[in-house]
């Protein structure tokens, strides 16, 4: 397994961009908002433990913020530390699952009041992508994820189909992924109790 993840490592640091990787972090770290490759669509991120640079977010896509916004996180520790308590039946979806999964959990902590739903609830998904989990552990914490689009229009599945009306209204636009043109589709969604209840959402 060492071996494994070593080559990983290495595979990782010839293929991205430590600056950009940096200068992301420290605009999030200020309080700005980056627009970045994820595991899915390109997403617009921020720290999600600043409720300012939520609002931010929330500004630009044109957005009501009473509409919740998901998060990632980039370990299952940082999961166990965004959520009161992961249900069960939660650890045995993400083992199981094949495909991008973002799980809606009751009783997140250590987040934004402004990114959860009117239950309470927050939608969150272990990223499973290298360099948006690299996102998360530099910053520390877990960064916001949203589509990067005007509320209501088509979520694009490229780079290149992002508007310059989001590229302009971000604080930075990371370079790494730009050039690929492989569409990608957002995750699917679960809502999962603390009882162990799941309803499919998408």
């Amino acid at each position: 397994m060492e071996e494994i993840n070593l080559h990983e490592q290495r595979s990782f640091q010839l293929s991205y961009d430590e600056a950009d990787l940096k200068e992301a972090v420290r605009i999030m770290k200020e309080g700005g908002i980056i627009l970045y490759p994820t595991d899915t669509v390109w997403g617009i991120g921020c720290d999600a433990r600043n409720e300012e640079a939520v609002k931010k977010i929330y500004s630009l896509k044109q957005r009501a913020d009473s509409k919740s916004m998901l998060v990632l996180v980039g370990s299952e520790g940082m999961l166990q530390r965004t959520v009161e308590k992961v249900p069960e039946i939660a650890w045995q979806l993400i083992e199981v699952a094949v495909n991008p999964m973002t799980i809606i959990y009751d009783h997140p902590v250590g987040v934004a009041e402004n990114l959860k739903a009117e239950d309470g609830s927050l939608g969150i998904r272990i990223t499973s992508e290298k360099f948006s989990r690299k996102l998360c552990e530099r910053l520390k914490g877990p960064i916001v994820s949203t589509s990067a689009n005007i509320s209501g229009k088509p979520t694009p599945s490229t780079f290149a189909e992002i508007s310059a009306q989001i590229k302009n209204g971000v604080d930075y636009v990371c370079k790494y992924r730009q050039k690929e043109k492989a569409s990608a589709r957002p995750s699917n969604i679960i809502k999962v109790t603390r009882e162990n209840i799941v309803k499919v959402i998408r």
